[in-house]
């Protein structure tokens, strides 16, 4: 089975998706909020979406995803996709498996002790984080389904952003999908989970679209080899910066970079 056939979605499943309107973030009540809920091979996925102050759009969207323990309103999030949305983007983010409000804390846990490189893990380990990993890609693939189908986003205007977590998953899913122009990966590596889902086997397959890598000199969690082995990976054209800083804080600089590559390719 090829990369793409693994992370197919199945789109005769009806996506289901409600939308509500919500309260807008407290440090910035100015921006427009929406939860919004789909079907993804049976599960319901929840998530935020993020619009301008004012303007009917059509807005360019970043897709803006978590790290590893984190969720959808995680204040990392909060802090990236506020001065986006400020400068005229849409930001949609979802609860990854495990995660947020499909919180699991004792499998996320398990999850978190499986998934790093040097991990030994034995046949049902490995299938469990693939199962996790697989449903993650299609989730995302779900969400643009059913985000991107809004009046109020331009659908021609897509981009990908993610820490951590988000960075591993989103190196395949941005290889699978063809719909993001372009993809800011912070905080992420290759040689994570088993072979089928390892990021570094995938992530050349987003070219030739551009990819930029962000990555903290202080990293205790991503090896310094395991996110040189992701940008080596990856085809032409990409570009990797190292920041000062630890793999819970990024410099404001780090952001701004990660902004300034998006805004270049919206």
């Amino acid at each position: 089975m090829n990369a793409s056939a693994a992370f197919r979605v199945d789109r005769s499943e009806p996506l289901g998706l409600w939308t509500g309107s919500i309260e807008p973030p407290a440090f910035d009540p100015e921006l427009r909020a929406l939860r919004f809920e789909f079907s993804s091979r049976g599960d319901r996925v929840p998530g935020r979406l993020w619009l301008p102050p004012s303007g009917d759009g059509p807005f360019p969207l970043v897709l803006l995803q978590h790290g590893l323990g984190a969720s959808k309103d995680a204040p990392t999030l909060d802090a990236t996709a506020g001065p986006w949305v400020r400068r005229g983007v849409a930001v949609a983010s979802i609860d990854f498996p495990l995660h947020g409000d499909r919180s699991d804390a004792k499998s996320a846990r398990y999850l978190a002790s499986v998934l790093a490189p040097s991990a030994d893990t034995d046949p049902a380990s490995q299938s469990f984080v693939v199962s996790c990993l697989r449903q993650s890609v299609i989730d995302l693939q779900r969400t643009l389904d059913a985000v991107a189908g809004m009046r109020i986003i331009d659908e021609s205007r897509i981009a990908y952003a993610g820490f951590s977590l988000g960075s591993i998953v989103g190196a395949t899913f941005c290889s699978v999908d063809s719909r993001p122009r372009a993809a800011a990966l912070a905080l992420g590596g290759g040689g994570f989970g088993p072979p089928e889902v390892d990021p570094a086997r995938h992530v050349a397959g987003i070219a030739p679209r551009p990819v930029l890598f962000v990555n903290a000199t202080d990293d205790a969690t991503i090896p310094r080899a395991a996110s040189e082995a992701l940008f080596e990976a990856a085809g032409e054209p990409k570009q990797l910066l190292w920041f000062d800083g630890t793999h819970t804080q990024l410099p404001g600089r780090a952001l701004k970079a990660m902004w300034l590559f998006l805004r270049r390719h919206l």
